[in-house]
């Protein structure tokens, strides 16, 4: 009985996560000009649209551009740092790993602006790597906290067997630390991407016209209009994220997580 009191639970839950996405989707999918759900008619004519307008096109590929490379760039940064925290010992390493995860506590919208300020003295702003080293202080923290709770004791202990065994530190790395935190790695990952990919708050003070990201670009168009063409845009970001995780299962697989 309360296994499936908790299996109902649980798909209400479940399911009302899911309906705002069905809302969308839906929403994207109406006759009409303005948003309405149930959809009034079915057409594809606000999708036709955000594939022939080049502004929704190019601010897709400036997202998946910079959230990819920020990503990558964290997972660069990250591993080290959290490697440095949870395996040695050193002057002001309490303040050394606050500071490397605030930016999960501070708005991105302070730091956007603290960026702004400081790129305006080093004459680094509205460009793509203004946004991209905004966007790496932002995703970093990420990665380094699911790193580092795989850091423990025990795998230090595996660390030193292997460089007893004859193994320097690149080969210690790479087989014994780096498939010992790779769920932290592959999750951290996941939460930089949708992070970036999904900011305004910080993306907006460097963005242009001819550099702009899809949320800033929805954000501004929703100021003057609010039409299915900003669901059809939702729609196709949901739809991709969903390919890309059935790509993920059939590549790598979901179940990395699990211990086998």
């Amino acid at each position: 009985m309360v296994t499936w009191t908790i299996r109902l639970i649980s798909l209400a839950i479940l399911a009302y996560l899911t309906f705002p996405l069905v809302v969308i989707i839906g929403a994207s999918l109406t006759t009409t000009s303005f948003l309405a759900f149930p959809p009034q008619g079915l057409t594809f004519d606000w999708y036709e649209v955000v594939l022939t307008k080049g502004a929704y096109l190019s601010a897709f590929a400036n997202s998946a551009r910079l959230a990819t490379a920020a990503t990558l760039i964290a997972i660069v940064m990250a591993i080290p740092a959290a490697i440095a925290v949870a395996r040695h010992q050193f002057p002001g390493k309490a303040a050394f790993s606050a500071l490397l995860l605030s930016p999960l506590v501070l708005p991105h919208l302070v730091l956007g602006a603290a960026l702004l300020q400081f790129g305006t003295i080093i004459g680094l702003t509205r460009s793509f790597i203004a946004l991209l080293v905004g966007h790496v202080v932002i995703v970093t923290p990420y990665v380094m906290r699911t790193v580092l709770p795989l850091l423990s004791p025990e795998q230090k202990t595996l660390e030193d067997a292997s460089r007893d065994l004859g193994a320097n530190a690149w080969e210690t790395f790479r087989y014994v630390t780096l498939p010992q935190i790779r769920p932290g790695v592959v999750s951290g990952a996941i939460f930089a991407f949708i992070t970036s990919f999904i900011n305004v708050e910080l993306s907006i003070f460097n963005t242009t016209p001819e550099l702009n990201t899809i949320p800033v670009l929805l954000f501004s168009y929703v100021e003057y209009s609010i039409d299915p063409t900003i669901a059809a845009v939702s729609a196709a970001t949901i739809i991709a994220a969903a390919i890309a995780i059935i790509l993920v299962d059939l590549f790598i697989g979901l179940d990395f997580f699990s211990d086998k």
